[in-house]
């Protein structure tokens, strides 16, 4: 981008749908609707987690609701496969592969090291050639600036990509996949990690205000999506860190996950987990295309 400073602009958001009564609790009594994870699978219908319910949802295009899966887990990022398959970033469990049309998930990693696990995971994604990045976040913070960002090759290796990062959450591959783009919530940050340096030096991309940030995605012109919770709304930053949009709220503010999707791909829909709704909204840029598209 060249030229003066763009205007930012503000756009609005509505309601696609909210999460029905019939799903509001589980049998058990547990509060369900916390969602999280949002991914457009190849027939359009969108997936997402559930954090506090422990399920896994599919929403299709005419707003209804099946729980693809309930269980004895946490679940807080969900991303899909080309082979159709949904890998969970699961907090309790470690990374698990549900089959979605089976509605079977079992845990694919529960640690780093053989009698390790995991401080608690969060979010993943695809990269072009199957390699999958993954967060590590647990309880860190400011306090233990100990959360990880890992990569699980598409070989079955697993590389450590940082280790120092208070509270990581969202991320995503820049355009050219040579850097990776990393929410680090509780420094209310967005870190450019350079995968090219051998030493993989992490710089900040974006300072944000307040609590936050959480998930993130990247449109076709590399710019860098950024959901907010608690300032609810959603941030498009170009791709040298100018805030160009910002997409405010229909519903609550905890504005959490984003995703890609509709006819053309310009449909950016949005978790908002205070009242279990998912908001949209319609930009000019269309998402870059995921793994489970190619």
């Amino acid at each position: 981008m060249t030229g003066p400073i763009p205007t930012l602009q503000i756009h609005a958001s509505d309601v696609f749908s909210r999460i029905p009564d019939r799903l509001a609790k589980r049998a058990d009594g547990r509060r369900a609707g916390f969602l999280e994870g949002p991914s457009v699978d190849r027939d359009g219908n969108l997936l997402c987690v559930d954090v506090q319910a422990g399920r896994i949802y599919r929403i299709s295009m005419d707003r209804q609701w099946e729980v693809v899966v309930e269980y004895d887990g946490t679940p807080n990022g969900l991303k899909l496969h080309k082979d159709g398959r949904a890998f969970v970033a699961d907090r309790k469990n470690g990374l698990m592969v549900l089959d979605t049309a089976a509605g079977k998930i079992e845990t694919v990693l529960s640690g780093p090291r053989a009698g390790e696990r995991f401080k608690g995971l969060n979010d993943l994604h695809f990269a072009s050639n199957g390699d999958l990045y993954f967060t590590d976040q647990g309880r860190t913070g400011l306090q233990d600036a100990s959360g990880h960002v890992y990569c699980l090759r598409e070989s079955g290796s697993l590389d450590t990509i940082i280790a120092n990062a208070p509270s990581p959450n969202g991320l995503v591959l820049s355009k050219r996949e040579n850097a990776l783009y990393v929410a680090v919530t509780r420094a209310n940050a967005v870190w450019r990690i350079d995968l090219d340096d051998p030493a993989k030096r992490a710089g900040l991309f974006a300072q944000l205000p307040c609590a936050g940030p959480d998930g993130v995605a990247l449109d076709d012109d590399g710019n860098v999506v950024i959901a907010h919770p608690t300032l609810g709304g959603v941030w498009v930053y170009s791709r040298i860190g100018l805030p160009l949009h910002f997409i405010a709220t229909s519903a609550g503010d905890m504005t959490t996950n984003i995703a890609f999707g509709g006819a053309d791909n310009k449909t950016l829909f949005i978790t908002e987990s205070k009242t279990g709704s998912i908001l949209q909204a319609r930009l000019d840029v269309p998402g870059r295309r995921m793994f489970s598209h190619t």
